[in-house]
């Protein structure tokens, strides 16, 4: 009856872990799919971080500031495994796909802005990030907020 009780202790918080691990797995995977539909749905527009309007750009129509916002969580448990491979150092994946997915997803949503007013493409991107969930901290997942932001015009028909 003991082992069992004792199995039971064990068995639980590892269950737990396995649950987290293929829930927050998938909910990447799911986000890495829609990213990479709406970027294929977005392969028209033009995109550059060149600061002036490259060739082609319609005279009759001026530029206009158009920004995308993303913030992205990590789950717990990618963060609790980070927090471990705070002790011995080393490259943290969890982090990286986490700054790749909202970075992605940012300049998505800038690219849908322009979209939506009538532009074709957009230069002078920028970027920023900041750290709002305390990545360095161990208060629970960490999440990342990234803001790009450019200039929409349209390219002329030829």
């Amino acid at each position: 009856m003991e082992f069992i009780g004792s199995l039971l202790q064990l068995g639980i918080p590892i269950f737990l872990l396995l649950l987290a691990w293929f829930t927050g797995r998938y909910a990447e995977r799911r986000h890495y799919r829609s990213l990479k539909r709406r970027e294929q749905e977005m392969s028209g527009m033009m995109v550059t971080d060149v600061k002036s309007f490259p060739g082609g750009a319609d005279p009759n129509r001026g530029g206009e500031l158009v920004q995308g916002q993303a913030v992205i969580a990590t789950d717990y448990l990618k963060s609790f495994l980070a927090s471990l491979r705070n002790i011995f150092g080393g490259e943290v994946k969890s982090y990286e796909s986490l700054l790749q997915r909202a970075r992605r997803e940012a300049i998505l949503r800038m690219m849908a802005q322009a979209r939506s007013r009538g532009y074709n493409a957009v230069c002078n991107i920028r970027l920023t990030m900041s750290d709002i969930g305390g990545m360095a901290g161990a208060k629970g997942a960490a999440m990342v907020e990234v803001l790009a932001w450019g200039t929409a015009y349209s390219i002329a028909p030829r």
